[in-house]
């Protein structure tokens, strides 16, 4: 009955010690768990007093070992404050760090967004090496995900992560057709399409599906092979232990207010070890694509030779038409000028009919001079004995006018001389010879 009550009493000033703990962290009203152990003292003492006296050195004992477990419970206690204490200030630094370590990734990416795409889609960053903190790194909040608001232009900002296997998801991804991040004009190239609702931190890694503030519009190279391959080496290395763990930085640069962005700085560190390790920058861009960033339009290849070829034709048809314009205007010019010419020509030829009538008239005038004056010197043949004129003959026509011509040589011809019908453009016409020398013209010489 003793050793009975002894064991009672020992076990329920336990079960009280731990009921006292307990309520203390809890906060819970403490006398229940007092009285408990005080009334198991006593039956505990009870016992003790019944047992014979060989038996009172081994009660003491077990006070003792009692005390000494209440002293070490008590110690615990305090050591687990001050874990507890310690683990809340470790968790509010990786906080804190965190908003330091963005701050950090805005000026590196003030630098990238200035980069231009050279023909190499992923390039090393600060000798590839990640620029996280020895705070960035802690596993005080163990595994744990946060993702940046959406901006003014509803365009994903940032998203950080400490990776395990305790997030990664068991179900297969859903759709995610719902979700139309900015930039998104997607259309067919080739055998797929050009764009991907790509993730920036992949949904094998962290079971994020249809997040707004985890999707950008991404090239379909931007997405595989580039970002795919490290996500792999990723989650490779998280499958490996449940212990494994890795800080990850996915950010999407955009410049100014493009809708598009220009690329993903993506940055990675193992826990206690460098097996993953990377800092990188990814441009968003497609092979034989040329992309409109401001708002994610695009122009394939093909097209840009379409529209080329187009403008070239236009180019040709604004010559050709030019050319009909020019030679248009030439053949109006010719018509014009053979038009004139034949005007000319006409009045060239009326000139000279004119001027062929006037000869005709005056030669048919000079006939008839030249057959009147034979007429007079027949009919003064015909007189054997003409009356004696003072001032010689007189050459006149039927109606009384000269017919001597005066030469600009000054040498007059009578009507049947020699040179009479070669005096074509006479200066003067007398009717007598006495009137031509009183001019001053002289008869010729043979």
């Amino acid at each position: 009955m003793a050793t009975l009550l002894m064991i009672v009493g020992f076990f329920g000033f336990i079960f009280g010690v731990i009921r006292l703990i307990r309520a203390f962290f809890k906060k819970y009203p403490k006398k229940p768990e007092l009285l408990i152990m005080l009334g198991t003292f006593i039956v505990f003492i009870a016992g003790g007093m019944l047992t014979e006296p060989s038996e009172h050195q081994t009660v003491e004992t077990t006070i003792s070992s009692t005390q000494q477990s209440t002293i070490k419970s008590s110690s615990r206690s305090s050591e687990k404050k001050k874990d507890n204490k310690k683990s809340i200030d470790e968790k509010n630094k990786q906080k804190q760090a965190l908003l330091s370590f963005n701050d950090r990734v805005k000026q590196d990416n003030t630098n990238l967004v200035n980069l231009e795409y050279s023909g190499t889609q992923t390039i090393e960053i600060n000798d590839n090496n990640p620029i996280f903190s020895k705070d960035d790194l802690s596993l005080a909040n163990k595994a744990w995900e946060k993702y940046g608001d959406l901006d003014n232009l509803n365009r994903a900002t940032s998203a950080e992560t400490m990776l395990n296997q305790s997030i990664m998801p068991k179900a297969k991804r859903g759709d995610i057709a719902n979700v139309t991040p900015t930039g998104w004009h997607n259309k067919k190239i080739g055998k797929g399409y050009l764009y991907n609702r790509s993730h920036l931190i992949g949904y094998a890694l962290s079971g994020e599906n249809d997040n707004w503030k985890n999707l950008i519009t991404g090239t379909a190279q931007l997405n595989n092979p580039e970002m795919l391959r490290h996500e792999l080496d990723i989650k490779n290395y998280l499958e490996k232990s449940k212990d494994n763990y890795v800080r990850y930085s996915v950010t999407p640069v955009f410049r100014g207010e493009e809708l598009l962005a220009r690329g993903v700085h993506l940055m990675a560190q193992s826990i206690k070890s460098d097996d993953i390790k990377f800092n990188i920058y990814i441009f968003n861009v497609q092979e034989d694509v040329t992309l409109n960033y401001s708002d994610g339009t695009s122009q394939t290849k093909n097209e840009l030779l379409a529209i080329q070829r187009k403008e070239e034709e236009k180019k040709k048809a604004e010559i050709r038409a030019q050319q009909a314009a020019q030679q248009k205007e030439e053949e109006k010019r010719n018509a014009e000028i053979e038009a004139q010419q034949v005007a000319q020509q006409k009045e060239k030829e009326k000139r000279n009919a004119e001027i062929r009538a006037q000869q005709a008239a005056q030669e048919q005038k000079q006939i008839e001079a030249q057959k009147q004056a034979e007429a007079a010197q027949s009919a003064a043949n015909e007189q054997p004995n003409p009356p004696a004129v003072a001032n010689g003959p007189e050459y006149v026509d039927a109606n009384g006018n000269g017919l001597i011509k005066g030469s600009s040589n000054k040498i007059y011809h009578i009507p049947g001389s020699r040179y009479y019908n070669k005096t074509t453009n006479p200066e003067a016409w007398f009717k007598t010879v006495s009137e031509a020398e009183q001019a001053g013209y002289r008869a010729p010489r043979n």
